[in-house]
């Protein structure tokens, strides 16, 4: 059931649990999504970068599968389909394909210039039913391009955007994506604290969830996060069950379930149950099950 996160959010944050965004690279990335989800009756978001969704044939073609895939496959659960650090242009055009949320990171931008970009596409996206985040403080790593370091957001900031309107807002507390280095310092809860406060308690996101101790994860959504982004672990593990499926078939050519390695269905299907078990992982992690 494709769905705007707002009111999904909404209730994580008052109920005091996190709503997975699973990041989508294809077909099998977003069926595994789909189907354990409804299998843990969770709501979900499906997210997508503008690197995703160039890859898999532009935002209208993915917006058009999900929706053929979610009735299809009788999805009852929310799901919501989310542009992922979108800039301006991918932003407007994810409403016109049919995304019901959009993320505009105008973290990398003056900040007066973020406002600005984040009030007109707050408007366009309202008018369509379409919910938005935005970003203040840019989270480290990696992005489609973007790289920062993992800057910590300031409360005043944050205030001043949520107050155009936003849905909900990611804001830098120390996190990156990608592999954590080994000397990372662990996520800024004092600024997460004085965020939640400034911003009247709008849900959170937590980007980079790849990687995060648990205990920090948990403490994290008791203070106010409420959506966590989930990308590079499923990647992860795809590709290792992947390899490992290649290497037995390399190593054992004539075994049964060898003759037809080639065959994409069975290349693909240990990556997409890799991917189903990172994310009934992480749901029962962000205690999102059985709340849809």
């Amino acid at each position: 059931m494709l769905v705007n996160a707002k009111e999904m959010l909404e209730k994580a944050r008052d109920g005091h649990y996190a709503v997975g965004q699973f990041n989508i690279n294809n077909l099998e990335w977003t069926k595994a999504v789909l189907t354990k989800s409804q299998e843990m009756n969770s709501p979900v978001i499906l997210g997508v970068s503008m690197g995703a969704g160039k890859y898999m044939g532009g935002y209208k073609v993915v917006a058009a599968m999900v929706r053929a895939m979610d009735e299809t496959l009788g999805i009852t659960v929310p799901v919501a389909l989310h542009l992922d650090h979108g800039n301006y242009e991918a932003a407007k055009a994810c409403i016109e394909a049919g995304f019901t949320s959009i993320m505009f990171d105008g973290s990398s931008l003056p900040f007066d210039e973020n406002i600005e970009k984040t009030k007109e596409l707050v408007k366009l996206a309202h008018s369509k039913g379409i919910s938005v985040e935005a970003e203040v403080g840019a989270i480290g790593g990696t992005e489609d391009g973007i790289t920062a370091d993992g800057e910590v957001a300031d409360p005043a900031e944050c205030k001043k955007i949520v107050d155009c309107g936003i849905d909900f807002l990611a804001a830098g507390i120390g996190n990156i994506h990608g592999i954590y280095p080994k000397n990372w310092s662990g996520l800024h809860f004092d600024a997460l604290e004085k965020i939640n406060q400034a911003t009247n308690h709008i849900p959170l996101v937590l980007h980079g969830g790849t990687g995060i101790p648990d205990d920090q994860i948990v403490h994290a959504i008791r203070n106010g996060v409420s959506k966590i982004n989930v990308n590079t672990d499923c990647q992860l593990v795809f590709a290792a069950a992947t390899i490992e499926y290649v290497n037995a078939g390399l190593a054992a050519p004539t075994g049964d379930n060898k003759t037809k390695g080639y065959d994409p269905r069975k290349l693909l299907k240990p990556g997409y149950e890799a991917i189903r078990a990172k994310v009934e992982e992480k749901i029962k992690l962000f205690g999102s099950d059985n709340k849809a």
